[in-house]
């Protein structure tokens, strides 16, 4: 069995790699995989970059602008989809919204809120900048914040808690928008494509069995996510995993041009996407 280590999230996005561990489809690849759910995306390319990780699933924005930071990431195979939720809190309307609590710059979450600011007419609110989206979900339900943008199932968890009310998703900017995606370093892909091509067949695996068992899904990732099977399952209904999510280039190309007005980078990102595992994976 060859060794590998999976760099992964907490959400819905992540699910494919979840179920692909649990149901031992890395194994049928003849993969060990260990698993490491990170506390935030923006740790993970690093790691990526110095082989502490072999594979990760991070906002396909991160891999975007890799290349320009010396450490170039490839974009393999799509996972999240739409996935970023703008949540206000319950008894407030979208006009009462004062203050919005966001993570760190550059992912699907923040990149969301700005687009949507001017649209919802919040470009006097406060922002309020967190090192994670966990920070800006108990920002507002702590009640330090009018309205915050997460990922699901969160999104749908304060829904059903009564804590908020989604009022807006990334699909109503960019449709079909990917979010986290599988990712590796460009050295691996040119060096070991074997490998690449088996984790991305045991991911593909693991997104088609969310699709066709969403329920017995629900309840593996409850265990990573750590929040109660029920509130993923909802959340599937409204956020779905998608492999293909990646061959959207023209919601990637607006996302790009939103951060390349907000000064996030200087200059357009080429190569960073690699389809041709992806297109086997599907073709098998």
């Amino acid at each position: 069995m060859v060794q590998i280590r999976l760099s992964l999230l907490r959400g819905v996005c992540q699910m494919p790699a979840y179920a692909a561990y649990k149901k031992g489809f890395f194994k049928d690849e003849g993969l060990e995989a260990s698993l490491n759910v990170q506390p935030t995306a923006w740790m993970i390319p690093e790691k990526l970059a110095g082989e502490d990780a072999h594979f990760a699933v991070i906002p396909w924005t991160r891999v975007a602008v890799s290349e320009s930071r010396g450490n170039p990431l490839v974009l393999l195979c799509g996972s999240g989809d739409e996935e970023a939720a703008i949540v206000v809190r319950k008894g407030l309307t979208p006009e009462d919204v004062k203050s919005i609590a966001i993570p760190q710059e550059g992912g699907m979450k923040d990149l969301t809120a700005m687009g949507l600011m001017k649209r919802l007419r919040w470009e006097d609110c406060e922002m309020i900048r967190q090192p994670s989206g966990d920070g800006a979900i108990i920002a507002l339900f702590g009640q330090g914040a009018d309205a915050a943008s997460m990922v699901e199932p969160y999104a749908t968890m304060l829904e059903q808690l009564g804590v908020g009310t989604v009022i807006r998703r990334t699909g109503d900017l960019w449709p079909g928008a990917p979010g986290c995606s599988l990712t590796a370093s460009a050295r691996l892909v040119e060096t070991n494509p074997e490998l690449v091509q088996s984790v991305v067949n045991a991911f593909v695996r693991g997104a088609a069995f969310t699709e066709a068992s969403p329920d017995e899904s629900a309840q593996i990732a409850s265990r990573y996510i750590g929040v109660n099977a029920r509130f993923i399952r909802e959340a599937l209904n409204f956020n779905k995993p998608n492999i293909n999510a990646i061959r959207n280039q023209t919601a990637m190309q607006s996302v790009l041009e939103l951060m390349t007005k907000l000064g996030y980078i200087h200059d357009m990102p080429t190569n960073y996407v690699n389809l041709r595992f992806l297109d086997h994976a599907t073709k098998q």
